[in-house]
C-alpha cells in the first residue's frame, strides 16, 4: 500500500483520509508501526469530515505498546464475526453470495487497473479504503455506496466496546453521502434481497 505525502496547505481530501484509516485499520505490525508517524503528518495536511476522529486513532497507535496494540486488535477483529473488517460478511453472511460478491469486486477492481495482494480478500476494508483513495471518485463512489450499509454496522457493533478502531471506522463514514438503509441486525443466511454488485463489476478480463 503506497501513503501520500504531506502538503504544505491543509485541504479537504476525502481521499486521504480513507488511505490513512485504512494503514490505521490493518494489524498494528512493525511495517505499520513504523508509519504512524507519517501517517500523523500526513493527517495533518489534510482538514474536513472524519478529521478528528480519525486523530484519536493515529494517537492511540502513536502511544500505545506494541504487545498491547496487538492483543487489543485480535479482540476487536479476529474474536467476533459481527465485528469482522470482511464487510461482504455483513451484505452476504456465510453464503454462496459472498463468494460471488468477492469474484465480482475483484473483477471491477481489475477493470480499474487495481489487483490487491494474492493474500488478501478484496472485501477486506483497508484494501477497500486503498482502492477508494487511488480510484477515480465516480469507481470509488461505486464501491464504498455497496458497502456503506456494512460499514454502518461495523461501525454499531464496535460502539458496544471501548476501542479507538470505532473513531477508524466513523472517520470512514465522514466522507460518504447520507446513510443508507440499514441492514438486518443479523447477515442473511440464504440468497435473497440482495442487490448485485454496481454496475460495470462484471466487465473484467
Amino acid at each position: 500500500m503506497k501513503l501520500f505525502r504531506p502538503r504544505a496547505i491543509p485541504v479537504p481530501d476525502h481521499a486521504a483520509l480513507r488511505q490513512i484509516a485504512g494503514w490505521c485499520l490493518q494489524y498494528p505490525d512493525e511495517a505499520v508501526l513504523g508509519k504512524v508517524g507519517l501517517l500523523r503528518a500526513c493527517l495533518d495536511e489534510t482538514t474536513g469530515p472524519g478529521h478528528d476522529e480519525l486523530s484519536r486513532t493515529v494517537a492511540y497507535l502513536e502511544q500505545g505498546d506494541p504487545g498491547e496494540l496487538a492483543s487489543h486488535y485480535i479482540e476487536v477483529f479476529d474474536r467476533k464475526p459481527r465485528r469482522t473488517l470482511h464487510l461482504s460478511w455483513f451484505l452476504d453472511g456465510d453464503t454462496r453470495r459472498r463468494g460471488e460478491t468477492l469474484a465480482a469486486l475483484r473483477r471491477f477492481y481489475r477493470t480499474h487497473g487495481f489487483a490487491p495482494a494474492e493474500n488478501e480478500l478484496p472485501d477486506f476494508l483497508p484494501v477497500i479504503l486503498e482502492f477508494a483513495a487511488a480510484a477515480g471518485a465516480d469507481a470509488a463512489g461505486q464501491v464504498l455506496a455497496r458497502f456503506h450499509p456494512a460499514l454502518d454496522l461495523l461501525h454499531r457493533n464496535l460502539s458496544t466496546m471501548d476501542t479507538p478502531y470505532r473513531d477508524a471506522v466513523a472517520a470512514v463514514l465522514a466522507t460518504l453521502p447520507a446513510t443508507p438503509a440499514p441492514l438486518p441486525a443479523e447477515p442473511p443466511a440464504e440468497l435473497v434481497g440482495l442487490d448485485p454488485f454496481p454496475t460495470g463489476a462484471g466487465g473484467g478480463r
